[in-house]
């Protein structure tokens, strides 16, 4: 006589090597990775060979301990971009599923479907962080080795860089994680590609720093909270413009990706594919 047992149901390191799988057999992903990261690195280039022969042309050297520059190490329009690539790559991840119908083979495979969307959440979080970080890294290294020759570079180490090198690494871990989130609610490749544009990098413009509801509402924008905690001066005494705190920034930083991945994880339950 035959016994049949069920089948065991799947680790959750299992699930997180088979997302690891999808993703590393796509190479349109690398492509992607690889372009981004040198127009990153290749407008921090651009944008410190340009203040280089600002100081040239002035023929001024700083007579003491060189400033920070932030947005010739992280200029606005490369991390701009590598928002918009790692958002739209995230939600990639998951509407690239729905539209193949993978999706079904996958919670057949796994009913647990939270866990699937957990895992694919763990594997974009740890791919983008990487990413972000050789990113962050190589536009920090290449834009003071520029600025090097006006006796403009600064170490690692001076003050304000850190945390801008970190706020910088983690932008697109956040932002691919805001895409996953966007791609389990809309399902549909277009639309999420153009919500996820929105939200992150046009909706932000709607909101001015001259009045306080305003700010307060531009306040709570991801790349609000980048600009913020890549600027290493404080707001003048008296200005009429609102700024972030930094605390608050770390905040923003943190709520998005959290509430994202968290709703995605509610939707997925109670919903069929």
């Amino acid at each position: 006589m035959t016994t049949l047992t069920s089948p065991s149901p799947a680790r959750f390191r299992d699930l997180i090597a088979a997302e690891w799988i999808k993703t590393r057999s796509l190479r349109s992903t690398w492509w992607t990775i690889a372009l981004v990261g040198l127009f990153v690195i290749g407008s921090a280039a651009v944008a410190a060979l340009a203040d280089s022969h600002n100081l040239a042309a002035a023929r001024t050297t700083p007579s003491g301990p060189a400033d920070f520059r932030p947005f010739d190490a992280f200029p606005q329009p490369g991390y701009m971009t590598l928002m918009l690539v790692a958002g739209s790559v995230g939600a990639i991840t998951v509407v690239s599923e729905y539209s193949s119908g993978l999706i079904r083979t996958t919670t057949v495979a796994v009913p647990a479907r939270g866990s699937v969307i957990l895992a694919k959440a763990t594997v974009v979080a740890a791919l983008w962080m990487a990413v972000g970080t050789v990113v962050a890294t190589g536009s920090f290294l290449v834009s003071q080795a520029i600025l090097d020759a006006q006796h403009a570079g600064v170490s690692i180490t001076h003050p304000g860089v850190p945390r801008a090198l970190v706020a910088s690494a983690l932008l697109a871990p956040v932002c691919a994680l805001i895409g996953l989130g966007l791609g389990v609610l809309i399902r549909h490749s277009a639309a999420t590609m153009a919500t996820c544009a929105f939200t992150l990098l046009m909706l932000p413009t709607v909101f001015s720093q001259s009045k306080r509801w305003s700010a307060d509402v531009n306040h709570t924008m991801v790349v609000a909270a980048w600009q913020r905690l890549v600027q290493n001066w404080a707001p003048e005494p008296g200005s009429r413009m609102f700024s972030a705190t930094v605390p608050g920034s770390w905040t923003v930083y943190g709520l998005w990706p959290l509430i994202a991945v968290v709703v995605a994880v509610l939707v997925v339950r109670g919903r069929d594919v």
